[in-house]
């Protein structure tokens, strides 16, 4: 039976190409964050009773991939509450009108929830202790959904860019053509995810949401490998054929911003692997893809 995937903030970077990604054999609505508001629980209930009654008409299993979230990250230090009411109330609520209707969610969240001081690869079950405001909304969110809906899943990702919106990647490619040389910090270490392979994973776990799904209801989603941010920048200058050398090493010291940034947010893919679900391919082929796509920049 093919798959029915209602995507709140289907506009974004994610949810396009979650719509992109779903098979062609189902159905997908993707409604921008202004089409259906999360915080709104009317709108909530209604979107979900509406989709949950199409898909099963139509005899396709129905799924939610929410894909909706506050992510300006420096800007929530000092707007809070409405980060909280986005990425924590809102995705509480949307749990609570799937379990009324009988449908899986699965829920993206960030590595923002740890606290980046680590030395290995994070895994879901690791302790949680978010250092920013972003953080900490998010991981109540996690909390809310994990709590409302025991047929709901959290993913977590990271470094996420793609073809849809601002990312880092974009704003490497501007800048090269303005800047003989830029510098960026050398002392953050992550996983770049390139969010068509993120949505595919994400549309594997929902076929599988659909079916009963994994038990482990916490599972990270990145693709596989590390480097830091200058080391990302200079990959990206090397697929566009300009001089990686151009890019310069700094320290997080030298680049403040309001929100403190996790040093170290490698997540673990392990769960994921035994969970049954494909791996995602390295940083490194997936960005070489991504350029030779002209997805990005």
């Amino acid at each position: 039976m093919a798959l029915a995937l209602l995507v709140p903030g289907g506009r974004g970077q994610l949810g396009q190409d979650l719509a992109a990604a779903a098979p062609a054999d189902g159905l997908v609505r993707a409604p921008s964050s202004a089409e259906l508001d999360l915080t709104d629980d009317a709108a909530v209930g209604d979107a979900v009773a509406g989709f949950a009654a199409a898909a099963r008409d139509a005899g396709l299993r129905p799924v939610v991939v929410n894909a909706a979230a506050y992510t300006a990250v420096d800007a929530a230090e000092t707007d809070e509450d409405r980060a909280f009411a986005v990425n924590a109330t809102g995705p509480g609520l949307l749990a609570r009108r799937c379990a009324e209707h009988d449908v899986p969610l699965l829920h993206v969240s960030t590595d923002y929830v740890f606290p980046g001081d680590g030395v290995r690869p994070y895994e879901p079950s690791d302790e949680t202790g978010p250092r920013s405001a972003y953080g900490r909304t998010k991981l109540a969110g996690e909390e809310r959904v994990l709590a409302a809906w025991d047929r709901s899943w959290v993913v977590r990702t990271a470094w996420v860019y793609g073809r849809h919106g601002s990312n880092f990647v974009k704003t490497m490619a501007r800048l090269a053509g303005s800047r003989e040389q830029l510098s960026v910090v050398d002392d953050q270490v992550g996983s770049p995810t390139w969010s068509l392979d993120l949505a595919r994973g994400l549309v594997s776990l929902a076929s599988l949401a659909a079916t009963g799904g994994p038990a482990a209801r916490v599972l990270h989603a990145t693709n596989a490998g590390e480097t830091t941010w200058c080391g990302f920048a200079r990959a990206v200058f090397e697929e566009l054929g300009l001089d990686p050398a151009r890019v310069l090493p700094c320290t997080t010291d030298e680049f403040p911003r309001p929100a403190p940034r996790p040093a170290y947010s490698v997540l673990s893919g392990k769960a994921w692997e035994e969970a049954g679900l494909p791996p995602l391919r390295h940083w490194r082929e997936a960005l070489s893809a991504a350029v030779a796509s002209r997805a990005v920049p």
